[in-house]
């Protein structure tokens, strides 16, 4: 491992340890926050696996509904009736805090159902795939909210991994290198001057007798 590029110096060595001191901290800081969003992430894909298995469950109910409704009064009969429905869809805005990071979720206010066509015309199968196919609507709004928060909790995942590798695997040995040899060579610099010191006492001390 290279050497930070720095004078052996003790204003340096002092400097060298505070910038040691404040890595090994952020290390620490930057690893409960990795631990932290590896928990949220995998709470969130659990909410995923979850919500994927409620989607399939409304997909066989719902799409099973809509083939009835074909079967019951025909696909020209059907095609009629859903041109005379339109409902508005409002969708709703929230933000959430995980792991210090804002997220935006969606929900979808599902309209009142109403009745688009004369008595006559109405039969059971027509509320049974709105329901449906409302409900269907609801499950996928949620699983595009909680599929972003996912993505994003994974990308800063690995953008806090990285930082950590980083300060694990660069800086903090780095500047603990530099610091080990910035005071080998103080240390060494000290015996050399107590030798100086001490060869010059002797010196004195002969010319003085």
């Amino acid at each position: 491992m290279a050497r930070l590029p720095v004078a052996p110096t003790k204003s340096n060595l002092l400097a060298i340890k505070e910038q040691l001191a404040i890595a090994r901290d952020g290390y620490e800081l930057l690893e409960q926050k990795r631990e932290i969003l590896v928990m949220e992430l995998m709470q969130m894909v659990e909410k995923v696996k979850l919500l994927e298995a409620d989607i399939e469950k409304q997909i066989d109910k719902a799409y099973p509904s809509l083939k009835r409704m074909f079967m019951a009064v025909g696909r020209d009969r059907t095609e009629r009736v859903s041109r005379t429905v339109s409902y508005d869809f409002h969708l709703v805005e929230k933000r959430v805090v995980m792991a210090g990071m804002n997220f935006s979720t969606l929900s979808v206010e599902l309209p009142k159902r109403r009745l688009a066509w004369s008595y006559l015309n109405s039969f059971a199968d027509c509320d049974k795939v709105m329901i449906d196919f409302f409900e269907l609507l609801r499950l996928l709004t949620d699983m595009a909210s909680i599929r972003t928060i996912v993505w994003r909790l994974a990308r800063e995942v690995k953008k806090t991994q990285r930082r950590v590798n980083a300060l694990d695997k660069q800086v903090i040995p780095q500047t603990r290198e530099t610091s080990s040899y910035i005071e080998s060579v103080l240390e060494e610099r000290e015996r050399e001057n107590v030798f100086v010191l001490k060869a010059l006492k002797a010196k004195n001390g002969g010319l003085s007798r």
